[in-house]
């Protein structure tokens, strides 16, 4: 490694070092790719998930072809394939997109009154101590209702997300007990994920689950973990080095992903 990235990976780590707060470990959010690659079509990757779990208990993501919806927590990755069923992520899964970290919550409430999606998301907005921040966001509960979608595996050439998200397949869970598991990023961040909230749910009986479209939840606790740091690791592959990923697609990503 040269000095110069060695000084400033030094550099970067004492910096957090003293800006942390001490009762809780350094972390960061750790992503593969970006969103806009995904609607552009970059739909393979070559990190593996075993590689993966090297930066992250707790997050969501893909799979190489856009194979199903991934949902991590405790340490646990899963794999919510395209035709709802669910099996364990092995370690030599690719993939072309991910967003995980060491979840560390600093903020726990009971939620006891009924609530929406909408509901839950203003919720945990007046919670946060600022929009412009990074936050991982999970919910164990009772769930009235859960609306989630899994994408069928696509073959090359790939469609763009777009394209895809028109015939994705849609799920209607009723009354069951599972866990939420996801992000809320800043409006700036837009391209690299999605802007606001971006969610997976998987049940405690790990039968069902996917992204998350609409829910209705009976009571639940909700977790928080904030972070100011976030590490992107770029494909460089030809597909992703020839994307056109400038341009603002958040109008584009609600349709793909909400």
């Amino acid at each position: 490694m040269p000095w110069e990235e060695r000084f400033v990976r030094a550099f970067h780590a004492l910096h957090l070092q003293r800006h942390h707060e001490p009762d809780r470990p350094l972390h960061e959010i750790y992503q593969v790719s970006t969103v806009n690659a995904l609607l552009e079509g970059v739909l393979d990757g070559q990190m593996t998930y075993g590689e993966l779990y090297q930066h992250g208990d707790f997050g969501l993501g893909t799979f190489n072809a856009l194979d199903g919806e991934m949902v991590a927590f405790d340490g646990a990755f899963w794999q919510v394939k395209p035709d709802g069923k669910v099996q364990p992520v092995a370690e030599n899964q690719q993939f072309p997109f991910a967003t995980v970290l060491f979840f560390n919550a600093n903020y726990q409430k009971t939620l006891a009154a009924p609530m929406d999606l909408a509901a839950l998301e203003a919720h945990i907005n007046e919670a946060i101590k600022s929009p412009n921040l990074f936050y991982a966001v999970r919910v164990d509960g009772t769930f009235e209702r859960v609306r989630t979608r899994t994408i069928k595996r696509q073959s090359e050439p790939y469609p763009s997300l777009l394209d895809v998200a028109a015939n994705q397949v849609e799920f209607e869970l009723t009354d069951v007990e599972g866990t939420l598991v996801g992000f809320r990023f800043p409006d700036f961040a837009a391209g690299l994920n999605l802007p606001g909230y971006h969610l997976h749910f998987l049940t405690s009986d790990h039968q069902a689950g996917g992204h998350v479209l609409a829910l209705e939840l009976a009571h639940g606790q909700l977790a928080v973990d904030d972070t100011s740091s976030i590490h992107v690791e770029l494909p460089t592959d030809a597909a992703f080095l020839a994307a056109r990923l400038d341009g603002d697609r958040r109008d584009d990503l609600d349709k793909a992903e909400r």
